[in-house]
């Protein structure tokens, strides 16, 4: 089958060559572990089921995640095997299965997941994605995930050319969410943690405010207080770049600019995070 589950519509045989994100047709993952790390809705007390997939359809020059995701560490795994670990990560007392990058192998994810349901995984299952797919992938799992956790990166599509070889993605990521949001509908809370819902994600990069406020009143304008909106501040330089935005954290000033924004607006479904987050201490150790 010719593999077109992200706009980049590769239209290749993933058994014979490979695309834009460097995946075969085989599952591969770098980690799954108990994560603590996630929204206090998704990774409670307890912790979320992370499964950390290997290789990626963006191009992210400053993901934190660049081990598995650019230099493609990890290993590949079987659709039974991955079943059998999601109900292992039950089994440890995870919230929930959290599907971390899962795009390029997202019908292959779908396949394990009714397999692992058969077999007894009852808990919710989270999509944790960079909102990079084709909205054809994203309606084929409708009736799998419970959770939508989808990043909104960039307004500007030059933006997302510049830093994640990521042409369109601002008017996929709306039809993506848009997709998401008719799957679940508005969240399902129960103490304290979520069962069904969106989260939608925004990472902000340092003096780029105008871009965040874009996306902020988009989603506001769009989805009310329907869906959760996560606004980040733990972007963290992982080398030294030739670009004077992203040699630097985001400053506190930037970051409370952006939060009383969106209060002002109206948002009250929404997440921060405190000045802590900005570390690499923060990033998995994928190698242990």
């Amino acid at each position: 089958m010719k593999c077109n589950l992200c706009i980049r519509n590769c239209n290749i045989d993933r058994d014979e060559s490979l695309g834009f994100c460097h995946a075969n047709n085989n599952i591969k993952i770098a980690k799954y572990m108990l994560y603590h790390y996630e929204e206090p809705c998704i990774s409670g007390v307890k912790g979320s089921g992370a499964i950390f997939f290997s290789n990626c359809n963006l191009k992210c020059i400053y993901c934190q995640n660049y081990e598995i995701s650019l230099e493609e560490y990890g290993k590949e795994i079987t659709v039974e095997e991955f079943s059998n670990i999601c109900l292992e990560l039950q089994d440890m007392g995870a919230l929930n299965i959290n599907l971390i990058t899962p795009g390029h192998y997202a019908l292959k994810i779908k396949e394990g997941l009714i397999l692992a349901k058969k077999k007894g995984l009852t808990i919710p299952i989270v999509y944790n994605t960079n909102s990079y797919e084709n909205v054809d992938t994203i309606k084929k799992l409708a009736g799998i995930i419970d959770i939508y956790l989808p990043d909104f990166k960039y307004y500007d599509d030059k933006l997302a050319i510049k830093y994640s070889s990521a042409p369109g993605y601002m008017e996929n990521a709306k039809m993506v969410i848009a997709e998401m949001y008719k799957q679940v509908r508005n969240p399902i809370i129960e103490k304290g943690i979520m069962k069904k819902g969106v989260i939608v994600r925004h990472l902000m990069l340092p003096t780029l405010t105008e871009d965040s406020k874009n996306i902020i009143n988009y989603l506001y304008k769009t989805y009310g207080n329907n869906i959760y909106v996560s606004i980040m501040n733990q972007y963290t330089p992982m080398k030294h770049f030739d670009d004077d935005i992203l040699n630097k954290t985001i400053t506190k000033e930037e970051y409370e600019c952006i939060i009383d924004y969106a209060y002002d607006l109206g948002i009250r479904n929404c997440f921060v995070q405190d000045d802590e987050t900005a570390k690499k201490s923060f990033i998995p150790n994928f190698k242990e």
